[in-house]
């Protein structure tokens, strides 16, 4: 064997991924420290009620039993003029989620509330074409969207719509709210994820929005100008990513319209409490999000903008690269080894960049509670993990979203767990376990073996690192097959269609 460039190949490959790593963590520093220059967002000039702009509240809904009515619920009780509000309650069900919708819709129409139900037989462009199909039925010239585990605070639109108007607001084609988490506490898992996405919206898309530099609609949680989605040069919903948020929210910068992060104005949603749920939702977001960066990369490059804001829009839009480098520097490491290569070079770098995360992660919670961030904090270890054991699913996300590879808009379960008693268990819409576990069983295994040949040449800092990975696929492993024999052995009690705790949780407490 020719070790010379076999040996020169790997320490290429190596070296390119912790470059690689290490940029995305000095971007995460460079975020944080943006922070400083965050003014907050004057609402729009005063304006007489009686005045009101129309406003469509849209709520795509696909087999949500369990939390429709919560979601239904809360966008009737919106102090907003009735006159002035539509709601449209998106179906794409297959199950008794429609019959629930129905129901609760005839009550709230009772009740004076201009609100209806459309259901589509067919999931045609899913929910992108959800909200493409029913824009032709909407009255507002503004449209509120929110997934179907949320719920919105009563003052939502009241703080929200002022934004756009005036002569201030004028150019604005979307605000963003910023998520809060109705089940934080209810678990590790719940605990761990409420950390990224408090990081995401307090730091990440704050300093975006202070550096002036362009930024994502997440999907829920926001109000969009019609007018915005409807520009010639925008395009409107378009279903050929899995994050047509994402996706809309770009080509609408790009056409010059502007968008509005809203820190202070917090929308409620749940978090996923069960792993494979929470996986689904991750390769959902990175194959999308990498499908948006091959659709608009180029356009975003050529665009305008100067060059630290495309830049900032391209590390963006790929953010989730960082889980193939991840993977890449597992599979590298123990071929370096055996080639008695010591890999801690490339690393020093990587460790030096590797502050930003777990200082945006401080930042984020210091800014939410000065009283509960440390507690709030120190739950990124286990985060820590989670990211390295989820570099294989997001890995093949990132893959599929590169190779052009189709696949079906596959829908986070949604559960009602809001509370350490509620359970999601006995719920039919709990997902069994996937094959991915059986690969994240052999990564673990191989990082187990990088661990032995690095303390048998003595490198002791590969150990470490090693032993990162192999806890994170441990824990991939250990809490998603935990999870999935309890609940096969909780459902194998039910012996009916739909359990008893299936129709409890829909209809309410």
């Amino acid at each position: 064997m020719n070790v010379g460039p076999l040996a020169l190949l790997f320490q290429i490959l190596y070296a390119a991924g912790a470059l690689g790593l290490g940029f995305y963590g000095l971007h995460a520093l460079w975020l944080t420290l943006q922070l400083r220059r965050f003014a907050q967002p004057v609402p729009g000039n005063s304006f007489d009620t009686r005045q009101l702009p129309l406003v469509t509240v849209q709520l795509p809904v696909y087999n949500e039993r369990h939390v429709v009515i919560r979601l239904i619920d809360a966008c009737a009780a919106l102090e907003y003029p009735l006159h002035r509000l539509q709601i449209q309650v998106l179906d794409d069900s297959t199950d008794l989620t429609t019959a629930i919708i129905q129901q609760r819709v005839d009550f709230w129409r009772g009740r004076g509330v201009n609100i209806e139900s459309f259901h589509r037989s067919q999931r045609t462009g899913y929910k992108a074409g959800a909200l493409h199909d029913a824009l032709s039925a909407a009255t507002g010239e503004f449209i509120a969207i929110f997934d179907a585990d949320f719920e919105p605070p009563t003052d939502f639109l009241a703080r929200a719509i002022p934004h756009f108007l005036g002569a201030e607001g004028a150019g604005i084609g979307f605000v963003q709210a910023r998520w809060g988490h109705l089940n934080r506490d209810y678990s590790v898992l719940t605990a761990c994820q409420a950390l990224a996405l408090d990081g995401h919206f307090v730091v990440e898309q704050t300093a975006r929005q202070a550096a002036g530099y362009p930024f994502g609609f997440n999907g829920s949680g926001g109000v969009w100008r019609r007018a915005c989605i409807e520009d010639p040069a925008v395009g409107g919903w378009q279903a050929d990513t899995l994050c047509e948020d994402l996706d809309l929210s770009y080509r609408a910068q790009l056409a010059g319209w502007r968008p509005l992060f809203l820190p202070d104005l917090v929308a409620p949603a749940e978090i996923p409490p069960q792993l494979l749920a929470f996986k689904r939702q991750q390769f959902r977001w990175a194959k999308g999000s990498v499908q948006t960066l091959k659709k608009l990369g180029g356009a975003v490059w050529r665009s305008g903008w100067s060059l630290p804001a495309r830049l900032a829009a391209l590390f963006h839009l790929g953010n989730y690269l960082i889980h193939p480098l991840l993977l890449l520097l597992l599979l590298i490491i123990p071929p370096l080894l055996l080639l008695d290569i010591d890999p801690f070079g490339p690393l020093a770098w990587l460790s030096l960049a590797s502050v930003g995360p777990p200082l945006l992660y401080a930042v984020a919670q210091r800014r939410l509670s000065r009283r509960l961030w440390l507690r709030r904090w120190a739950y990124l270890p286990v985060l820590t993990l989670l990211g390295m054991g989820l570099c294989l699913n997001n890995s093949l996300a990132v893959w599929q979203g590169l190779a052009n590879r189709p696949g079906p808009f596959l829908r986070t379960p949604k559960f009602r767990v809001q509370d350490r008693a509620d359970s999601w268990r006995e719920s039919s819409y709990a997902l069994a376990l996937d094959p991915v576990v059986g690969g994240e069983v052999l990564l673990a295994l191989y990082a187990l073996g990088g661990v032995f040949l690095a303390a048998a040449q003595g490198k002791w800092w590969s150990i470490a690192f090693l032993l990162l990975y192999a806890a994170g696929f441990a824990l991939m492993v250990g809490m998603g097959v935990g999870q999935s024999l309890r609940w096969r052995k909780k459902r194998s009690r039910s012996t009916t269609r739909f359990r008893a705790a299936d129709l409890v949780k829909s209809q309410g407490r």
